[in-house]
């Protein structure tokens, strides 16, 4: 019998796909107890509603989005870095070209800074890959893993448990001859 209220929400695949128990719908949503006793089928939906559960927030979970959170950023200041780096560039070039340099110089200078922005180009992506392969990226999906039933729910699952449990033992002893009384063995007389 499950005894804590905790669930675990697990998914299967589109073919093993169930009716919900609430709404009837197909669903491939399974909210699982930690040690795989009691399970049932339900919809994204109602995993959102206050109503029916709410999400038990894992610090593990927490960790993981705070990583990705800072993996972003610092994604970020490495674009903006280069977009820095391009405009000063370019700055630099249309300096130059106010000065009227020679057309030999000037054709240097642009192969140099085609070099340059390649350069930092590579550098840019270098950066970027370093970051996201050095910390696992989380789950695509936001939607907590571990749930808490409402009370009427989960007394309605303890009640289903332990109608289940009743029935079972009522049919292991209507199998039992012990159950029924015993013919009389004396005599009628």
């Amino acid at each position: 019998m499950a005894l804590v209220n905790v669930w675990h929400l697990r998914r299967v695949a589109e073919a093993s796909a169930k009716p919900c128990d609430i709404c009837y719908k197909p669903t491939t949503s399974v909210l699982i107890t930690p040690d795989n006793k009691d399970y049932f089928y339900i919809c994204p939906g109602h995993l959102k509603d206050r109503g029916f559960c709410t999400p038990v927030i894992d610090e593990e979970e927490l960790a993981a989005k705070r990583k990705k959170e800072e993996m972003d950023r610092e994604i970020e200041l490495i674009k903006k870095e280069y977009e820095d780096k391009m405009k000063r560039k370019k700055s630099k070039v249309k300096k130059g070209e106010d000065k009227n340099k020679d057309k030999e110089k000037g054709k240097d200078d642009e192969s140099k800074d085609d070099v340059d922005v390649e350069k930092a180009e590579k550098e840019k992506d270098a950066k970027i890959k370093a970051i996201t392969n050095k910390e696992p990226s989380s789950t695509a999906d936001d939607i907590p893993r571990i749930y808490t039933l409402q009370k009427v729910f989960y007394q309605k699952r303890l009640d289903r448990i332990r109608n289940a449990e009743l029935a079972k033992r009522n049919r292991e002893r209507l199998k039992s001859p012990t159950l029924f009384p015993s013919v009389p063995a004396g005599n009628l007389g």
